[in-house]
């Protein structure tokens, strides 16, 4: 096993005369680190002043061959204590902030005083010091801090609580450096140490004392401050050779607010077992999921697997659950070049770039359209919601909530396009409804692209229905580590009036007034513009430009960005998987969460030339037949057959194509790709023996005896096949 050292590191611990400081500056010293011993010198109330401890430290350090300077500066004048590290070894990588002192009183006979000493050395002092290393560790895009905490500031404990206060500011101060340093490498944990030292000695008896050695603190503190240690906005609490990780838990809690009820302390106190119940409690992470957008806001629930119905609510007066499966009119877009040409400029792009010189000038030899043009046909679906029946849907309240684009082939630089939409599924989530819409867009029988949109109608839950759907694309956390890659773009104050001509005509994005009515304090940008922004900046990272390489995306839509802000793309290679975060650069709020772009690989040949070998399958021209075939005659089908069958088609024992025949609902349909329900039967088969079963040349049930024609799930709906395929697919 690897040792972990810190050559050529250079530390600063604060109050390291002794306890906890100098089990820590010692095991940097014995482990390579250059170590800046600081100690005031004063007693644990925070009077006098001596040079003797940190000499003493020092000199054992330097006794077993290590580097370490005595600093006796006090940590509220924090730049004088990094310049000293700068000035004795040139640099400054890891700040242990543990210096402080105690004054116990009771609330009551708290002073001023007391208040006043303990907040200036604990939560000030670890201010200064940090923040004076800060920009040095920015510059080196290298940088570990160790927050100091307690069980006191955590819980509270009698007779602290200045001591409380000041601890559980220490944590609130190392949780947002996490946030600010992560792209610059600097990782900022806080630990609450239970350990041996003259601040816990007036506290604890001396038998407990002896067993909680501060050398059963030090090694964790030297983990989180490595190159090797990607945690970071942790909390640990860690003594006597335990080492735990804390983090929140939340209730589910619930809603006592709801259309045309007044919320009452009554009702409050009448719900307050369900308000203070931690079964299947949540774990929110970060201040996303505490404090999301009203897509994200769920409502505090019953423990009760469906929501209660509220009759007062306008969800009341629906039957959501009719709408789940049905389908929308039929859309046709059609565009040319000029539309492609708009949304690039929409979405960023610049002649300036003369890489984007292919997405704008239809006389480009490699005139491309860009991927996420792919919304652009399918969007105007989620204003057919107001119509679909079981729905009484304020388009008003309707915000966007996530968005799931797939590709199936390049998209057309023009053409007429066919879009379908369905209700895959309506939620519950007490203060609101999501609807699961899928969109499949075809250019004739060739399914281009799948477009799944999550749109959350506020104030319309309550109705009793699920919670979550097996429907979804999920969302995916980036990897726990910086971003391999940070892209930033100035959007222009002109962003959104040049994006919304590419159909998304919401005045929320371009009248000043309107906006007010939604609480902003000027039109926003469209989350999709920003969806766009983010796709170019993996396509011109990690595939040259080049559209084709796109496969799909997902993201969760945060917060609103103001025309002229910059975004910030922070990008994890995970093999052909992009995990994003997209942010707002001037303020640090994220916009895109949980987020990725999925490229085909270099060597696919899907690549360049749409699904694989698409010109050699015979096995296209029956699925095209039978796509054309359930259009006229579907709702027949599904009487006959209902049920979803998938195909994988293989050459040269490959998969080379997926298509699902969903038999099962509404008229029937036909998907190309991967699907996203579930497939009452799949087989797997060759292209050529695919053929011989449709042309009656080989017995499907004697193919499959013959090993010919594998089969998934219900066996016995293979007798259904020939309805299928000789009925419906004649060549």
């Amino acid at each position: 096993m690897n040792p972990l050292m810190f050559d050529g590191r250079v530390v600063l611990v604060t109050g390291a005369g002794g306890g906890l400081g100098r089990e820590y500056a010692l095991a940097f010293g014995e482990r390579g680190a250059a170590v800046i011993v600081n100690d005031l010198g004063g007693d644990i109330k925070g009077g006098g002043r001596s040079s003797a401890a940190a000499d003493g430290v020092v000199e054992e350090i330097r006794a077993r061959g290590g580097k370490a300077l005595a600093n006796y500066d006090s940590v509220e004048d924090g730049e004088k204590l990094i310049q000293a590290a700068l000035d004795a070894f040139g640099r400054i990588d890891v700040v242990i902030n543990n210096a402080g002192i105690l004054r116990d009183r009771s609330f009551g006979r708290t002073s001023d005083l007391d208040w006043d000493l303990i907040h200036r050395v604990h939560l000030r002092g670890s201010f200064q010091v940090t923040r004076a290393a800060w920009e040095h560790m920015k510059k080196q895009k290298f940088g570990r801090i160790i927050m100091t905490s307690s069980a006191a500031g955590i819980y509270g404990n009698f007779g602290q609580a200045n001591y409380s206060a000041a601890k559980l500011g220490l944590l609130g101060l190392a949780n947002t450096l996490a946030i600010e340093g992560q792209k610059y490498n600097i990782h900022c944990n806080t630990i609450a140490p239970t350990a041996g030292s003259r601040l816990t000695q007036t506290v604890m008896p001396p038998d407990l004392l002896e067993s909680l050695k501060a050398e059963y603190v030090a090694p964790l503190v030297l983990w989180l401050c490595h190159d090797e240690c990607q945690e970071n906005g942790g909390l640990f609490e860690v003594g006597a050779g335990w080492i735990g990780k804390l983090r929140w838990e939340r209730s589910l809690g619930r809603t006592i607010r709801h259309n045309n009820h007044n919320m009452t302390p009554e009702a409050v106190r009448d719900a307050w077992n369900q308000i203070c119940d931690f079964t299947d409690a949540t774990k929110p992470a970060n201040i996303q999921d505490s404090l999301q957008t009203l897509v994200e806001v769920l409502s505090r629930v019953d423990t009760e697997d469906r929501i209660k119905g509220n009759p007062t609510s306008s969800a009341g007066r629906m039957n959501p659950s009719d709408a789940v499966g049905r389908s929308l009119a039929e859309m046709t877009f059609t565009y040319t070049h000029m539309n492609t040409i708009l949304y690039a400029l929409g979405v960023g792009m610049s002649t300036k770039d003369p890489h984007h010189l292919k997405f704008l000038y239809e006389g480009h030899e490699d005139f491309s359209c860009l991927p996420t043009f792919g919304v652009i046909p399918a969007q105007s679906s989620m204003m057919g919601l107001s119509s679909v029946p079981g729905l009484d849907i304020d388009l008003t309240r309707l915000l966007h909530g996530e968005q799931h684009l797939e590709l199936f082939k390049p998209l057309p630089t023009s053409g007429t396009l066919t879009s379908k939409a369905t209700v895959a599924d309506v939620l519950d989530k007490g203060s609101g409804m999501v609807v699961l819409l899928e969109v499949h867009t075809y250019s004739g029988h060739e399914l281009l692209c799948y477009n799944q949109f999550s749109v959350f109608i506020v104030g319309a839950g309550g109705f009793g229905g699920k919670r979550t759907s097996e429907k979804a694309v999920a969302t995916v956390p980036p990897p726990n580590r910086p971003p391999d890659a940070v892209i930033v773009d100035q959007t222009s104050k002109d962003q959104a009036a040049l994006y919304r001509l590419s159909g998304d005509w919401n005045p929320l994005h371009i009248d000043p007034s309107f906006a007010a009515m939604g609480g902003f304090k000027s039109p926003i940008l469209h989350g999709l513009c920003s969806f766009g922004f983010a796709t170019r900046h993996v396509l011109k990272q990690y595939a040259d430009n080049d559209a084709s390489r796109f496969k799909s995306i997902k993201v969760r839509f945060v917060k609103p960005v103001y025309p002229g802000q910059s975004l910030q793309t922070e990008m994890w290679k995970e093999g052909n998987r992009i995990h994003i975060q997209c942010k707002v650069k001037e303020t640090g709020g994220v916009v895109l969460s949980g987020a990725y772009v999925d490229l085909h690989a270099v060597s696919d040949s899907s690549v360049s030339h749409g699904p694989p070998e698409m010109d050699e399958l015979q096995s296209d021209l029956v699925f095209a037949e039978i796509r054309r075939r359930i259009r006229d005659v579907g709702a027949e089908l599904v009487k006959k057959v209902n049920a979803v069958f998938g195909w994988e088609i293989t050459k040269d024992g490959s998969t080379v194509r997926r298509w699902t025949i969903d038999l099962k609902s509404g008229g029937g349909d036909l998907h190309g790709g991967e699907y996203k329900g579930k497939t009452d039967v799949t087989f797997t088969v060759a292209d050529d023996v695919f053929m011989d079963v449709v042309q009656g040349k080989i017995n499907p049930q004697k193919a499959f005896f013959a090993g010919k024609l594998k089969v998934r799930g219900n066996i016995m709906l293979s007798q259904k096949l020939e309805v299928i395929l000789k009925d419906y697919a004649k060549l």
